[in-house]
């Protein structure tokens, strides 16, 4: 029997632990007893970025802001669909994702984070998109399991109605603000609407194959 592989951990600014672990030829991160995620589904991760496209594809020169790196899957998926002229920038806090990425985890990120439409911020993304105005057409988010802060107290700013107006202002018209979240969370849904935005609440499988555990994705449109 092939035994799991500790491979490093990576103290959150502020939050938990991260662990990575290696099984044969997969991947997870752990926080405590909680696997964050796994190379074994990556199915809502990559549809939370096909199908932000499928809402602002035609945009000229599409401008994605992705918050957390994660394993990647949403890059990688981002980066099949954005045309050439395209630009994401990936916000990530933590240094050691990006260290595992081009590490141990070298064969799965597949070179995506030198693809010259990558823009790579190390930065706390609730700060960063404070920063910014009628600058994206879309922002994905997935930094924790969903609408709260799980992996710091900090995040808890992104969901709050607050950090709602600050990623609404930070949008382009008719942009999309895209939450992965594990589980539905009816008071979240009424907080976008309460905010403004448009709110499309979609169930997605967990897996590429389309079994496994259904995840949810809020995709709220800017007016």
């Amino acid at each position: 029997m092939i035994q799991r592989e500790f491979i490093g951990a990576a103290q959150v600014p502020g939050g938990e632990e991260l662990r990575l672990y290696r099984h044969d030829r997969d991947f997870m991160i752990v926080l405590d007893r909680n696997e964050l995620m796994s190379t074994r589904r990556s199915g809502s991760e990559e549809a939370l970025a096909t199908m932000a496209w499928e809402r602002i594809c035609g945009t000229g020169k599409p401008h994605i802001l992705i918050g957390g790196y994660g394993m990647g899957f949403t890059l990688r998926a981002a980066l099949k669909v954005l045309p050439a002229d395209g630009l994401v920038t990936v916000v990530e806090l933590v240094p050691e994702i990006l260290e595992w990425a081009r590490g141990p985890m070298a064969e799965v990120t597949a070179g995506c984070l030198d693809d010259p439409r990558v823009r790579v911020v190390r930065a706390d993304v609730a700060q960063y998109i404070a920063g910014a105005e009628g600058e994206y057409d879309a922002i994905l988010l997935d930094v924790d399991n969903g609408p709260d802060g799980l992996v710091r107290a900090e995040n808890d700013v992104l969901y709050s109605g607050d950090g709602l107006r600050e990623a609404k202002r930070a949008l382009a018209p008719k942009g999309i603000l895209a939450i992965w979240s594990a589980e539905p969370d009816p008071a979240f849904t009424r907080r976008l609407q309460k905010r403004g935005f448009s709110v499309d609440e979609v169930r997605v499988s967990a897996r590429s194959n389309g079994k496994g555990a259904k995840h949810t994705i809020w995709f709220a449109r800017r007016g």
